[in-house]
């Protein structure tokens, strides 16, 4: 069918309808001349008749009858389908795709996740944990959430958490006989647990700061983990000094299983930020994400 034939098509319905040309172009919007101009053109395309018209009234031919049967079901269709979207494009619907690492998820994701999903449920939420940096257009993910420095600049990045510290800890297990390091390089000295970065392959440096001074210490130990919550496990069991996030050590540190080291040393820095690619038409699922976000913030900052 020719792409011009379907408004004709859709005029043809509404004239057999209103059995007038009159009252059809008013409904339509449309001149009565025109709209019989583009009826002829139509009948001749076709090579029938599917209107026959008198001085005062028009009716189908029994070829147009033919053409209503299967042309009103058809248009009727196509309207549900174009309404469903128009209804899809306000109510938030559809899957998204957020690549994540753990400790954003647990500690920014999570308190909003029951809520989120029980407010919209025709929305799917895939988390995906990565600890490296994913390229989010390439990869069809929607957003991903990572440290603000880490986001490329012509990402759209929105706060989403508070200010995180790090933490050195060790167990009293391990410190019993050793000196507490005073200073970051008296790390030298302590069997550290090593973080290995994944997007680069090489070790993280602990960094530290104190009354203006900046210090990157790259430390040794027997132990190297790509996964936070093994390097708190070996810190628990006795196994060496690990630097984790300030939240992922609260509790053991005041359980006594953990003991807090250099703790002037850790300055707080900006969380964790939500990033996507620049679009003028934001998908409503994930607006409606990014704002339960937000509001989850805002509300865990005023409780602080």
């Amino acid at each position: 069918m020719p792409r011009g034939d379907l408004p004709d098509l859709a005029s043809f319905l509404v004239i057999a309808e209103e059995g007038s040309f009159t009252r059809a172009a008013a409904k339509l919007g449309v001149s009565t001349s025109a709209l019989s101009h583009a009826m002829r053109a139509l009948e001749e395309r076709l090579g029938v008749r599917l209107l026959a018209r008198t001085s005062r009234s028009v009716s189908v031919t029994e070829a147009g009858e033919e053409l209503l049967r299967t042309l009103r079901p058809a248009l009727e269709s196509i309207d549900g389908a174009v309404t469903a979207l128009a209804r899809r494009r306000d109510k938030p619907s559809g899957t998204i795709r957020i690549t994540s690492v753990m400790h954003a998820v647990t500690s920014v994701i999570w308190p909003v996740l029951p809520g989120f999903v029980a407010e919209h449920p025709d929305v799917t939420v895939e988390l995906v944990v990565d600890y490296g940096l994913r390229n989010i257009v390439a990869e069809r993910f929607d957003a991903g959430i990572r440290f603000g420095e880490m986001v490329e600049k012509d990402m759209i990045a929105l706060r989403v958490g508070p200010d995180l510290r790090m933490a050195v800890v060790a167990s009293p297990a391990y410190l019993a006989g050793r000196p507490a390091p005073v200073t970051p390089r008296d790390l030298g000295a302590h069997r550290c647990i090593n973080y290995r970065l994944i997007s680069s392959g090489g070790l993280y440096a602990w960094e530290f700061e104190k009354d203006g001074e900046e210090l990157q210490v790259r430390v040794d130990g027997p132990l190297t983990f790509n996964e936070p919550d093994l390097m708190l496990k070996a810190a628990l069991d006795g196994m060496g000094v690990a630097y984790l996030f300030e939240d992922q050590v609260t509790e053991h540190v005041a359980s006594g299983r953990l003991v807090r080291l250099l703790e002037d040393w850790c300055a707080p820095f900006p969380g964790f930020f939500l990033y996507y690619p620049s679009r003028r038409q934001q998908p409503p699922a994930l607006a409606a994400f990014v704002n339960a976000l937000r509001r989850g913030w805002a509300a865990r900052a005023g409780e602080g």
